[in-house]
């Protein structure tokens, strides 16, 4: 008998099966079987359905951490677009589907994350993603970008990981590109808001709501 709250139920196909968190999904090296489901979400008024995995973020559902980003985030009409720690491809697939003339890259460390990643935009036909993999900005080192958007993998590590993605944001983008970050409002939002402070000169708020907050800094 499984014990409460060790594992969680998604769709494979048309069938119920149990995803046990056994790995980390920002990770070069997923541990757990590449045993594969659907979801399914509406998104900025749109219908998705996103092929998943274990050992991927958000594997079961659309998080609402990635969903308060994306019904919230602002996608320009062209120019380059970063989805950065993609998981699914969620993010990216969305700014690339509200925005036929943008170029859209994304990017994961995570194998398992740009394979499934891949197979999305391929689902919907997407002539407009371009699909890396890679630790942060490690495969973007000659890409400049109109706006980069996160769900930063916190659980990974404030200083570790989501201080370099905030820094390395800054190198990446164009004069008055900007950079877009979901948190959860009392795991970190303070802190993150100040190094983008520190980072950029100052921030904004985008959007609060279910206990996350958007924010967002513009390169000047």
């Amino acid at each position: 008998m499984l014990r409460p709250g060790s594992c969680e139920e998604f769709k494979r196909d048309n069938r119920t099966f149990l995803s046990v968190p056994n790995s980390h999904y920002f990770s070069s090296k997923p541990s757990s079987r590449d045993e594969r489901g659907k979801i399914e979400s509406v998104l900025r008024g749109k219908r998705y359905s996103f092929i998943t995995s274990q050992g991927v973020f958000s594997a079961k559902r659309v998080d609402t951490g990635t969903r308060v980003l994306v019904d919230n985030m602002l996608i320009p009409e062209d120019g380059c677009f970063l989805d950065l720690g993609c998981g699914i491809g969620v993010i990216g697939i969305v700014a690339a589907r509200e925005s036929p003339g943008l170029s859209v890259c994304l990017s994961d460390v995570n194998p398992r994350a740009v394979k499934l990643t891949r197979l999305n935009v391929q689902r919907l036909g997407l002539k407009n993603c371009t699909v890396y993999e890679g630790h942060i900005f490690d495969p973007l080192e000659d890409l400049l970008f109109e706006a980069i958007v996160s769900n930063p993998p916190i659980s990974a590590g404030m200083h570790k990981v989501v201080y370099p993605m905030v820094a390395g944001a800054y190198e990446q983008l164009v004069y008055r590109g900007m950079l877009q970050m979901v948190i959860q409002s009392n795991k970190g939002g303070k802190m993150l808001a100040g190094f983008f402070d520190e980072v950029f000169g100052s921030h904004e708020v985008l959007a609060i709501k279910s206990g996350y907050r958007v924010l967002t800094a513009v390169k000047l």
